[in-house]
């Protein structure tokens, strides 16, 4: 879409923009200048997720074209990038009629149904072998947009197949795809387009994250969230979710007067390519075209397995023939066309009867239902367990004791259930009751407002009590090794542990004999549980359960005291001076040192031996990392988070507990989420690769 010389230009006509901004305003006549500018790095930020502007310099240009086109309302155009928010709330969906009917795709589920499939193809053509075009199957909303002499003027979901919701407010707030593109410049007049509404894997957490900070029930999962947000009637709230959109079928077209058709639509891959050309996020780089089905069926397979490695769900590949001369000649069936076929990738959902629900009471209390299924297999795995999150949850899905329900698991994430399915009752199914009393202490349970969750208060309820000691032993707190969760229920249940001081009273005679446990066992247990004492101070603090304290603000705390028990006498508002200690973290630490037992918990500890004294390490003044700050994200590729911080403290570097204009370097693993995206709207924060991180303190 941009050469290297537009390219350029635009960088070129950016600068001077923000300059004129800095030092006056931009004056009318500047007007288109400045929509191609902000339509320029939309495009680079969107499509080719290459941003080449600071979030805020944009938004200052974007301001001010919005403010000029308030006062001169006639120069606003309708593919003016401040138009994709429309005013107030949409009141209906009016039915729309494709110009082309969206049909389904036949479904394959393995080489045969490939080998089947290409077998017809060379029938219905008369081929020998025949040219496949390969892309991913998304896992979206399905949509169909209709231009007309460049501009955007319809956007529809795919409905019926015939037709389907008009919500082209709706799909104007997808940045990816552009309000205006340049099809004349292929001699095309009106052009209708499909295409998948994505939201992909990292705003999916992030909004899920928002969503449970405000005790709202999380989203399922992408592929519903990304359908269901078409159809909210405030388009503003359809923004906040960063919908995506990749294009991936030229479905119809009309050609102006005096021109030929293009050759880019000769074929498939060369209609991708044209959008891609054009602006939009096709599937061009992903797509890959092969002679014969061998290599169709060989590509397939290695494409499942790296599925998981995508920043989108995609539940399988489309494979067509790519000729289009062809996909004519070939037609379709009233059902799905013959020239194309879905191959799925392995079930990632499953239909199983819910059977109970369990309630279970975590460490700071929350009690968590927790659903029992009939044992399914789903990608891979068995699953007889869900967890159903909170009241709200159970409500939202109308789930039932007895439903038949669906659920899913995509990669990695833990499974869900999607849906009940309720036209399968029979009348005896039950409804689920959420306890008013806690199912362990039978204290009463308590809700605060902002929440959706459920806790027991109850401090001394052994449910949490036996949660508090498991997470103590942990390996990222005290570290002791042989104190697993079956051995601190086992311990908890048989009273030798009944809480985390009687960690270091164990009476070790006594696990003499009892299965599991021989002298060498007995002794690398001691041996552990001995050198747990010697933890830093940091550590301790994490290994406490402390709720909203993590690994990062442990080490703040760490810092800011000479003895643990100093906390005693900290106000919320010093609490809040602290690096990157808010309200909520700040209430939860002054709660925690309040309260008499915990205060008792902490002398009993330092009493068996453990370090409650902040032994401050001299903080390096002239090493090459001094004056600098470090965040590490995600999973790195040789070091352990813990181990990277402490080679950037040894040579003078800070670390920071999360990601502001005072972070110098954000080091990325895989899986980065929700602290790379804010990194990215920050530029003065530097994004760094482990490797990078090892080369500036100079190892290799």
């Amino acid at each position: 879409m941009y050469t290297n010389e537009t390219t350029k230009e635009l960088q070129k006509l950016t600068n001077e923009l923000v300059k004129k901004l800095n030092s006056g305003a931009v004056t009318l006549k500047e007007i288109n200048n400045l929509r191609d500018v902000l339509r320029f790095h939309e495009y680079r930020y969107y499509i080719l997720n290459d941003p080449l502007l600071a979030d805020y310099e944009y938004d200052q240009l974007y301001k001010t074209l919005e403010k000029i086109e308030q006062e001169n309302p006639t120069l606003i155009t309708t593919d003016s990038p401040t138009q994709r928010v429309a005013k107030g709330l949409t009141k209906d969906f009016p039915t729309s009629q494709h110009l082309v009917p969206m049909l389904s795709l036949d479904n394959s589920y393995n080489s045969d149904d490939l080998i089947d499939f290409d077998r017809k193809a060379r029938e219905l053509t008369g081929l020998t072998i025949i040219e496949y075009c390969v892309e991913p199957k998304f896992d979206g909303g399905s949509i169909s947009l209709i231009y007309e002499n460049d501009m955007l003027v319809r956007g529809a979901t795919r409905g019926d197949g015939v037709e389907g919701d008009e919500v082209t407010t709706n799909i104007k707030q997808i940045r990816s795809l552009p309000l205006s593109a340049k099809f004349s410049s292929y001699g095309l007049q009106q052009v209708e387009i499909r295409g998948e509404v994505l939201i992909n894997k990292t705003n999916f957490a992030n909004y899920n994250q928002q969503l449970a900070e405000q005790g709202l029930t999380p989203l399922a999962n992408p592929r519903n969230a990304a359908a269901g947000t078409l159809r909210i009637k405030d388009p503003n709230e359809v923004a906040k979710r960063n919908l995506e959109a990749f294009v991936y079928h030229v479905s119809y077209y009309t050609v102006l007067q005096g021109k030929e058709t293009p050759k880019a639509l000769t074929t498939h891959s060369g209609s991708l390519e044209m959008l891609w050309d054009l602006g939009f996020r096709s599937p061009q780089k992903e797509k890959k075209v092969f002679k014969g089905i061998d290599a169709v069926i060989k590509h397939c397979n290695e494409f499942e397995i790296i599925r998981d490695d995508l920043p989108y769900e995609i539940d399988g590949m489309v494979i067509k023939v790519n000729n289009l001369a062809l996909q004519d000649k070939m037609g379709m069936t009233s059902h799905h066309p013959r020239w194309a076929i879905a191959y799925k990738f392995k079930a990632r959902q499953g239909t199983t009867k819910l059977l109970g629900v369990e309630f279970q009471v975590g460490r700071t209390g929350a009690v968590t239902p927790v659903a029992k299924l009939e044992p399914v297999a789903v990608g891979g795995v068995t699953v007889s367990s869900i967890s159903v999150h909170n009241e709200e949850y159970i409500k939202e899905k109308d789930l039932r004791i007895g439903d038949a329900v669906l659920i899913e698991r995509a990669g990695d994430v833990i499974p869900q259930i999607v849906k009940s399915l309720p036209d399968t009752r029979t009348g005896k199914e039950k409804k689920i009751i959420f306890p008013t009393t806690c199912p362990v202490c039978s204290s009463k349970l308590f809700k605060e407002e902002e929440e959706a969750v459920w806790r027991c208060i109850n401090i001394e309820c052994p449910a949490q009590v036996v949660e508090r000691i498991i997470h103590f032993v942990s390996k990222d707190a005290m570290d002791i090794r042989g104190f697993g969760d079956a051995n601190v229920r086992k311990f908890y249940e048989l009273s030798l542990v009944k809480d985390i001081p009687g960690i270091y009273t164990l009476d070790f005679a006594k696990l003499s004999g009892m299965e599991g446990f021989g002298q060498k066992s007995i002794d690398n247990l001691q041996l552990a549980i001995a050198n747990s004492k010697k933890q830093p101070l940091h550590r301790l603090i994490y290994a406490l359960g402390i709720r909203f304290v993590g690994e990062t603000t442990a080490k703040t705390l760490a810092q800011a005291v000479d003895h643990l028990l100093d906390f005693k006498n900290f106000s919320l508002e010093q609490l809040q001076g602290l690096e990157d200690v808010g309200p909520k973290v700040a209430g939860s630490i002054h709660h925690f040192f309040s309260t008499k037992s915990n205060i008792e918990m902490l002398q009993e500890l330092e009493k068996s031996g453990l370090q409650l004294k902040n032994e401050k390490k001299e903080h390096v003044t002239d090493g090459n990392l001094t004056g600098q700050t470090f965040l590490f994200t995600g999973t790195l590729p040789t070091l352990k988070r813990s181990e990277a911080e402490d080679m950037a403290e040894a040579q003078g570097g800070q670390i920071l507990s999360g990601v502001s204009a005072k972070l110098n370097y954000l080091v990325v693993g895989e899986d980065a989420g929700s602290k790379l995206e804010k990194a990215k709207k920050i530029n003065t924060v530097k994004i760094i690769s482990e490797e990078e991180f090892l080369k500036l303190i100079g190892k290799k």
